[in-house]
């Protein structure tokens, strides 16, 4: 899964080389052609919203709103107002009548991040929404209707959460049509280095700079770090390292992580290196190609597609 940049993107624009991660999107692409909830587990900053973007935009229902809302830290009256919407009156400030998530995403997908950060109020009356697809605008007893396909997302390990009785059962079941578990990072050494070579691409096009590659010393500190951000501290860090080197090739001095997060290398042996011993981003691109050819069995039209690229593209990049 490479592409974490453009709201447009869909599940072409994503692959992946770690085989749960490739199951992952395998699902993905099955509940993209449903209108089954999907519920997305995975730890902060692994991209849950852009998957869940991903998917309604390689969805029936793509022409229409994917409307986002975040149900942490929100008390119940928001929650109510936020999702449900609200009339002229119902509440002190409520100057005019707003639609809620509910309403604005008729025909699409609505996206509920952090769903289990909600009350048990909070979760009691999305579900009769779900079931019924049935609510009152806060303020009104006139019943609204909305055809809205259902994804959401928690960072939370969700099963202790039902067995501790910190989330509804009947909305679990309501909820979870489909699961998708998106893998940390850290688990994912062998999308690490095509990743990292993504984010310098693109954080060098939008800053205007060309880099071409890292120092041996630099490879190895991002290539043994434990990215316990994720692919948002990536993003961080990759765009703060460009800003911060003056030349082509990003030195160890720019990269700056948490010092706490070290661990066990998640690496691969790096045999592939430019004549001054800088990790060359083509070689780093090369390796990845490589590696998904491999795990394919040579075969290189399969390769190619789940690449997302041409036949010939791949043959040129293999021999780049």
């Amino acid at each position: 899964m490479n592409s974490f940049e453009s709201w447009n993107c869909s599940l072409e624009d994503f692959h992946s080389s770690d085989p749960a991660m490739a199951r992952c999107l395998e699902l993905a692409g099955i509940a993209a052609r449903t209108d089954l909830p999907i519920l997305i587990l995975g730890e902060s900053g692994t991209g849950k919203t852009i998957l869940a973007r991903a998917i309604h935009n390689s969805s029936s229902r793509a022409r229409k709103p994917f409307v986002s809302f975040n149900g942490a830290a929100l008390s119940d009256t928001l929650v109510d107002s936020q999702l449900f919407g609200h009339e002229k009156g119902a509440f002190t400030g409520a100057q005019k009548t707003i639609k809620g998530k509910f309403e604005l995403a008729h025909g699409g997908t609505l996206f509920i991040d952090e769903i289990a950060d909600m009350s048990p109020l909070g979760q009691a009356k999305i579900l009769r929404a779900v079931e019924y697809g049935e609510f009152e605008r806060l303020g009104s007893e006139k019943l609204q209707v909305a055809d809205v396909r259902l994804i959401s997302a928690t960072h939370f390990p969700l099963r202790k959460f039902l067995e501790a009785d910190q989330f509804r059962k009947d909305l679990f079941y309501r909820i979870n049509g489909l699961t998708l578990t998106i893998a940390p990072l850290r688990e994912r050494p062998r999308d690490l280095r095509s990743l990292v070579a993504a984010k310098i691409g693109q954080a060098a096009g939008k800053q205007g700079k060309t880099i071409t590659g890292l120092s041996a010393a630099a490879a190895d500190l991002l290539f043994d770090y434990r990215w316990p951000g994720n692919l948002r501290e990536l993003d961080r860090v990759v765009n703060a390292a460009v800003a911060m080197t003056p030349g082509s090739v990003i030195r160890v001095d720019a990269v700056i992580l948490d010092a706490s997060a070290f661990g066990t290398p998640i690496r691969e042996t790096r045999d592939e290196k430019s004549g001054n011993g800088n990790a060359n981003l083509k070689a780093m691109e090369r390796r990845h190609v490589r590696h998904v050819l491999e795990g394919l069995g040579g075969n290189k039209a399969r390769a190619a597609k789940a690449l997302g690229i041409s036949r010939s593209t791949l043959d040129r990049k293999l021999e780049s």
